[in-house]
């Protein structure tokens, strides 16, 4: 990872522009500009601590070809299955790389056995991007009136399913009404799952 992804994975992370980036870090806009087009690869001390403090992670070691790793919150648990009532529970942080934390937001812990088809098994840690959509057959995390449940989201015409990778859990069905009046509400995308033997 160099200066020019950096920055280019913070605007996609926070939707900052150049503009925003420039005040954050004191330099001007056209700076910003060459760093976003790959033709500035150092800067000062200085402007490195300013970067660094507006990323959220030291960037010094990244630009200097250094694998490093950062830590994201494991914000709860999640059913692979149903009827696990949606309730945060901090559960402390989790080592990510820098790729999987520009990639993701936040993990959680998973519990029950219906996606393990696709290895996401129980006790698996789920890398999730917080959005409120996904494309039909990705994996996310969806909440279902009350219950929190990670799926494969499949869209058909006026209907969702929530398909299980298990063939011994049923997947639900929900039409449009359904969808809006339960409600069921994709609260992210799954990007990867690791699990500890």
């Amino acid at each position: 990872m160099d200066l020019r992804e950096i920055i280019s994975t913070y605007k996609k992370k926070t939707g900052a522009s150049d503009a925003d980036i420039a005040a954050r870090t004191g330099v001007s806009r056209s700076t910003v500009t060459r760093w976003s087009g790959g033709t500035v690869r150092r800067i000062s001390g200085e402007t490195m601590r300013r970067v660094s403090e507006m990323v959220g992670f030291n960037i010094e070691p990244v630009m200097k070809g250094m694998n490093i790793n950062v830590r994201l919150p494991v914000l709860g648990y999640v059913k692979a299955g149903y009827d696990l009532f949606a309730e945060e529970n901090y559960l402390g942080e989790e080592e990510a790389s820098i790729e999987d934390a520009a990639r993701g937001d936040y993990y959680l812990k998973v519990t029950g056995d219906s996606m393990n088809g696709i290895g996401i098994l129980d006790g698996s840690l789920v890398l999730v991007r917080q959005c409120a959509d996904v494309d039909s057959g990705k994996i996310a995390v969806v909440l279902v009136g009350d219950e929190v449940t990670v799926k494969r989201v499949v869209k058909k015409e006026r209907m969702m399913i929530l398909e299980a990778a298990n063939p011994e859990v049923q997947s639900r069905y929900f039409t449009a009404q359904e969808v809006r009046d339960i409600p069921v509400t994709i609260l992210g995308q799954v990007i990867s799952a690791k699990t500890y033997y």
